[in-house]
């Protein structure tokens, strides 16, 4: 168990430092509250209105989202095979071959259909 104290004090010391940095922000933090600090920020534009029940997302938003969490997967494949790159020789660069060119292919894909321009 004492191998284990200096990760539970630093665990116990980051939990504090969060709920300790939330409270104080809420009893020091100014409370001037007007229509324009209430409404949503769109980017510095104003926001549109929305329908009562809420409005519905474009597919191109998913889309972006679904694009970004691919790419990003992608990216944490790569860190244990750059480590272990020795290990692995030939069969894995082989490996992380056919893996990147399917990626690819699914990049190029999405770019020709239009995925990647935002309007």
């Amino acid at each position: 168990m004492e191998l284990y104290t200096p990760v539970l004090a630093l665990v116990a010391l980051a939990t504090l430092f969060a709920v300790g940095s939330v409270a104080m922000s809420a009893l020091v933090g100014p409370k001037r509250y007007n229509r324009a600090r209430l409404d949503s920020y769109e980017c510095g534009i104003e926001p549109t209105p929305q329908p009562v029940g809420g409005g519905r997302f474009p597919v191109k938003y998913y889309i972006t989202a679904m694009l970004f969490i691919v790419f990003d997967i992608e990216i944490i494949f790569l860190y244990p095979w750059a480590v272990h790159f020795d290990a692995m020789a030939f069969f894995g660069l082989i490996e992380m071959v056919v893996f990147i060119a399917t990626v690819f292919v699914a990049y190029a894909y999405v770019w020709r259909r239009g995925g990647l321009e935002w309007d």
